[in-house]
């Protein structure tokens, strides 16, 4: 069987969604002390608006692909890197990639990855090779790290770096670089860090679909 381990990392579009932003949000309408309003003006507000648009990352209508990370095994070679460039030649890449991949296999890949992988081709009418998010899509050709950790709970999910803590893989982590720090990262020109961290995600979900189903 092949098998695609994959991982992705997100930024916002575009920079004028902090304008955006900036020009819809107000003060809580029960601030109604002029100092409360005016702490709120000085202090609070700017991080407010810069903390809604770091999450515009975290949706595909809002934000886009920097790059994915993967590991394809199962066939006569086994390959491993990270896809960069234009979002378009990223999704174009990954979906030739994944033209004879059987199984992809990433942390929380169903609620995020591939939905968002998905959601990104469509918008820039990309066809997908792969019709993965389909009601009649075979439940095995996903293995969902986290969901199949938790069982599928709906309680709150154990995270990526607590998981390979507790399983005794290196923490893709431990590098210093985290989700949260990646946007900091590619302003600043470090994109090459974030490239190495994407790649490590994707070793440290390998390790770890290993080690659930007892092949290590």
């Amino acid at each position: 069987m092949i098998k695609l381990f994959f991982d992705i990392e997100t930024i916002p579009e575009s920079e004028s969604l902090r304008s955006e932003i900036e020009t819809t949000i107000t003060h809580p309408k029960n601030f109604v002390n002029p100092e409360r309003i005016h702490k709120w003006t000085i202090e609070e507000r700017p991080g407010e608006i810069e903390t809604r648009f770091r999450k515009t990352s975290l949706r595909a209508h809002t934000g886009k692909i920097l790059c994915i990370g993967y590991i394809k095994e199962g066939g006569p070679e086994k390959y491993e890197g990270v896809l960069t460039g234009s979002e378009r030649e990223i999704l174009e890449e990954f979906w030739e990639l994944t033209k004879d991949v059987e199984q992809f296999i990433g942390f929380n890949v169903i609620e995020f990855d591939l939905k968002y992988v998905w959601q990104r081709s469509v918008i820039l009418n990309i066809p997908p090779t792969k019709d993965l998010l389909s009601n009649n899509n075979p439940t095995h050709s996903v293995f969902d790290v986290m969901q199949e950790w938790d069982m599928w709970s709906a309680r709150d999910h154990i995270s990526l770096d607590t998981l390979s803590k507790t399983l005794g893989v290196t923490s893709p982590k431990s590098g210093g670089l985290n989700g949260a720090l990646v946007y900091d990262y590619f302003i600043a020109g470090r994109c090459q860090e974030i490239f190495d961290y994407c790649l490590r995600d994707v070793v440290a979900t390998r390790e770890i679909y290993l080690r659930m189903t007892f092949q290590s």
